[in-house]
């Protein structure tokens, strides 16, 4: 557990630049302290301590704003930026050097018992407000966009927009060996249906111009008829 703790502090380290030193991450970082209150809920979870691993939960709830269920897996090096409003279920599974943004939701579907939340692969960046709902697995290396809900299984090294959730890049670029927290910056699903949009104005407004010139429609009929 506190090999972990110390792989979290690293975390923070490395990519907040806003962070100059260790005591300011144990000080000043929710997402820290709600990681290290869910390392000491987990290990009671597993000890079959149900409600003083509830209780730990809740507390931690109530003073970071990160809601952790005591048996979900968090790897080592998870870094949970601002932490207000993240909230990770019951059987959900972070992969190690994860990035979570505020207000990120790992959540079930329906009231089915066993695995009902989702798997999140090593080296994954999921952006504000993202919602990743049900059983699914989110491949290595992906990025999940800000506001994305993401409905279906996600390759590595993908990344993921919109609402639904959709693949707009897929291996793209050769995996980094440091993690790429640019979710600010994704691409755009909208840009080739805009460009075509823009395309026929276009040729519609030529068609128009050439009417005019002629005195017919571009239909091949008289205008002043």
């Amino acid at each position: 557990m506190f090999r972990s703790i110390r792989h979290d502090i690293q975390a923070v380290l490395d990519r907040d630049p806003a962070c100059r030193n260790r005591l300011e991450v144990f000080l000043f970082y929710p997402g820290f302290h709600a990681l290290v209150l869910h390392r000491l809920a987990n290990r009671l979870w597993n000890s079959k301590l149900y409600f003083l691993a509830r209780l730990i939960s809740h507390i931690s709830r109530f003073l970071t704003g990160v809601e952790i269920h005591p048996a979900a897996k968090i790897g080592r090096g998870v870094f949970i930026d601002h932490g207000m409003g993240v909230v990770i279920g019951e059987t959900a599974e972070v992969g190690d050097n994860v990035t979570l943004y505020q207000q990120v939701v790992l959540g079930g579907t329906g009231k089915e018992r066993g695995k009902r939340h989702p798997t999140i692969g090593p080296n994954v960046v999921i952006g504000a407000g993202a919602k990743i709902l049900g059983a699914l697995q989110v491949g290595e290396g992906a990025r999940i966009g800000a506001g994305a809900v993401v409905l279906q299984d996600v390759p590595p090294r993908a990344t993921v927009v919109g609402v639904p959730g959709r693949v707009v890049r897929e291996n793209g670029r050769r995996v980094q060996d440091t993690i790429n927290l640019d979710h600010g910056s994704l691409p755009d699903p909208m840009d080739n249906l805009m460009q075509r949009i823009n395309r026929l104005e276009q040729r519609i407004a030529e068609l128009e111009t050439r009417s005019a010139v002629g005195g017919n429609t571009p239909f091949g009929g008289d205008v002043t008829a």
